[in-house]
């Protein structure tokens, strides 16, 4: 339905999603010293990490959406003569 590249791409999403999940779970036990409201700093970084390459895979899908299937942006435009 959304195509090959588009359909590996959500499952990419799909993926740092869990890994997203599951690295909060394991910061609720692995607490900063010296906040124990927020996780270590590590986890900070690992969360970080995986929300920019959320927004990165989000961003790409967005773009390929405005696009069809087997076309790029600069296949699309057209170059004055």
């Amino acid at each position: 339905m959304m195509g090959a590249d588009r359909g590996q791409l959500a499952v990419a999403l799909d993926l740092l999603t869990d890994a997203l999940i599951l690295t909060g779970q394991h910061g609720v036990y692995c607490v900063s010293n010296r906040n124990p409201a927020a996780p270590r700093l590590d986890l900070q970084a690992i969360l970080e990490g995986i929300n920019g390459a959320k927004s990165l895979i989000q961003s790409v899908m967005t773009s390929m959406a405005s696009h069809p299937v087997g076309t790029s942006p600069k296949q699309s435009s057209q170059i004055p003569d």
